[in-house]
């Protein structure tokens, strides 16, 4: 494994400017995030284990959006490479007429049916009233939240960063203080507990969206134009696009459903189970700020060389970021294996039930955070930035629904094993799925010039 690379003044110069910005905007949602689930806890592990599953049904759209948008990135970072401004505004319209027409439809159902939503995951009714309680607050941020991730994952392909972390720093600010103020009824502000959160989640993201619109322009970015021209696209266009972004999105979408029932099975174990997978998901969050920092610095990167048309240097920077990525992954896990018992002292209103099963999965998780690291430099980074997204799909598609969520149900319905133990289980789909994956990326099979064709 030749680190040699790391002498090479102008990518690491490029991949600091690019990842430094997006993990620090990470850092800062993971360690308020976190912060959130400190607060929530105090109420009791019920309205955690509330938090967690009402917010499942964001996790769904999140992650659709996320395809949505990743897909359409493929585009604009190539556009960009190929300095085609005027097509970077046209895929962000698509991108814009998706995301809100399915976050409309995600709102209808959080407000109008939460109890029914709730119900999929626990039959706690306690649990199911909070959490609808929840829902029907927050769902009506959807459609602000999508605009604002569609105009973030687009800036972020055009290397301005710095706009969204601004953004989104300040807008997590406002939302955990608003929550803490709701949460508790400090001061003149009532005491709302779990929909006191609601609220600050809220009014985070409709500020977000507001803010980052006004800046776009202000600032005259490229995407700083006239609305109706995001929306001037032919057919042929959107077909081409759309042909391309869309499996990333079913992809998401899918596998979202397949994490949902694996949270589905842990709250079937015990309500003392799913909260201390919420709590381990907050603190795995935490790690993710360096996936998630390298893996968009890879997408942008790639993604601009392939539609520069030099394939070969693309294919070396998916290299590059995947022997960084593992690097950083080893430590993080080292890191999270050496503060367990310092962060499970630190929340003491959680049962000894929980503490023990926050514990295992917390072990897990450090043992295993540089194989996903592999499979996120990989599928989110180097080939969806290649356009490779339909192999990626079947492949991540067939891991977790023939593997994975087969695992989770022996594992917690025929084994009994108790929910660290499931989680472990479910691993075996991240080693598959990095088997085949590591495979295609070495082959070069997954790098597709999507912007220089003929006819262009």
């Amino acid at each position: 494994m030749s680190l040699s690379f790391l002498r090479d003044r102008e990518f690491i110069r490029s991949m600091l400017a690019l990842a430094l910005p997006v993990a620090f905007q990470q850092l800062i949602t993971a360690s308020l995030n976190m912060i959130d689930v400190l607060m929530v806890s105090r109420l009791g592990e019920t309205s955690v284990a509330a938090l967690g599953l009402a917010n499942q049904i964001f996790f769904l759209l999140i992650l659709f959006l996320f395809g949505v948008t990743s897909g359409m990135s493929i585009f604009t970072a190539q556009y960009w490479g190929k300095e085609d401004v005027e097509n970077v505004r046209k895929v962000l319209g698509i991108c814009l007429a998706i995301a809100v027409a399915v976050a409309a439809a995600f709102t209808l159902a959080a407000t109008l049916i939460p109890q029914r939503l709730m119900s999929f995951y626990t039959e706690d009714q306690e649990v199911i009233q909070l959490g609808s309680d929840y829902l029907r607050i927050v769902g009506l941020s959807y459609i602000p939240m999508a605009v604002s991730v569609s105009y973030i994952a687009v800036l972020r392909s055009i290397t301005f960063v710095k706009i969204t972390v601004m953004v989104s720093v300040l807008a997590l600010g406002l939302k955990t203080l608003l929550a803490y103020l709701l949460i508790f009824g400090i001061g003149v502000f009532p005491e709302l507990g779990v929909r006191g959160a609601a609220i600050g989640t809220a009014v985070g993201w409709a500020f977000e969206c507001i803010l980052l619109i006004i800046l776009v322009y202000t600032l005259r970015t490229p995407l700083a134009a006239s609305p109706f021209l995001f929306f001037q696209f032919n057919r042929p266009f959107a077909v081409n696009v759309l042909r391309t972004s869309m499996p990333a999105a079913i992809n998401e979408v899918l596998w979202s459903v397949g994490i949902t029932s694996y949270n589905a099975v842990y709250a079937r174990i015990g309500t003392d189970a799913i909260a201390a997978v919420n709590i381990n998901a907050t603190i795995e969050e935490l790690v993710f700020v360096l996936f998630i920092g390298l893996g968009n610095a890879c997408a942008v990167m790639v993604g601009n060389k392939i539609g520069a048309g030099d394939k070969e240097i693309a294919f070396e920077y998916g290299r590059r970021f995947l022997i960084l990525g593992v690097t950083v992954a080893v430590l993080g896990g080292g890191m999270i294996f050496s503060l367990r018992e310092v962060i499970i002292s630190r929340l003491p209103e959680i049962s000894l039930s929980t503490a023990d099963n926050l514990r295992g999965l917390m072990f897990v998780f450090a043992t295993s955070a540089w194989l996903k690291m592999v499979n996120f430099i990989l599928f989110i980074g180097a080939m969806r930035a290649g356009g490779d997204t339909r192999y990626a799909m079947f492949t991540e598609l067939f891991s977790i629904w023939a593997i994975g969520v087969p695992a989770a149900l022996i594992g917690g319905f025929v084994l009994h094993l108790p929910v660290y133990g499931v989680y472990a289980l479910v691993l075996v789909e991240e080693a598959a799925k990095a088997i085949i994956i590591i495979r295609r990326f070495l082959s070069r099979k997954w790098i597709h010039d999507l912007v220089n064709v003929p006819g262009d």
